[in-house]
């Protein structure tokens, strides 16, 4: 029996690669963007999904693969910011689209994408470059074969350039 004070090196207290940061933000915007989803879907509010995303979808198992716990105080954030500031969210992506093609009339899912990015790139200090990187890989999952990764990255790089000028 050892008496070391030493901490035992358990899952609990060992630090967090920065490749495991990286993905655990990566899996808090994915969630974020399912959030956002299902709250204009269900009519959810945001506590309420937030809490069942915490509850049931960080760290799930699903058809026998393990979903990466995500990086809990960015899924708040992006949920908070993107509720809070919504109007003013939609309006930069109003600019960034063509005139005919108001916020509204986008397909669900990538509304949830322009918010999520809109909330990140507008309230945080994350440089837009990984922004548009992050949520436009969100686009390519969500729509493997489609063209709109190709429309996320145009509208987002607008909405960049217009929230944060400075950092271009």
């Amino acid at each position: 029996m050892t008496t070391s004070s030493e901490p035992q090196n358990t899952p609990q207290n060992t630090p967090l690669s920065g490749n495991m940061k990286r993905k655990m933000k990566s899996a808090a915007r994915l969630y974020a963007v399912q959030a956002l989803f299902q709250m204009e879907q269900s009519s959810q509010t945001s506590d309420q999904v937030v809490a069942e995303f915490l509850e049931h979808r960080f760290g799930a198992t699903y058809d026998g693969a393990e979903m990466i716990d995500g990086d809990i105080s960015l899924f708040q954030r992006l949920i908070q910011d993107s509720v809070n500031f919504q109007a003013s969210i939609d309006q930069l992506t109003d600019r960034a689209l063509v005139a005919k093609w108001p916020i509204a009339r986008i397909d669900p899912t990538l509304r949830s994408v322009f918010r999520a990015a809109g909330a990140e790139l507008t309230k945080s200090d994350t440089p837009p470059k990984v922004v548009i990187s992050e949520y436009v890989d969100i686009a390519a999952a969500f729509f493997p074969e489609g063209k709109e990764p190709s429309f996320v990255n145009a509208v987002l790089d607008h909405m960049a350039h217009e929230a944060r000028p400075e950092a271009f």
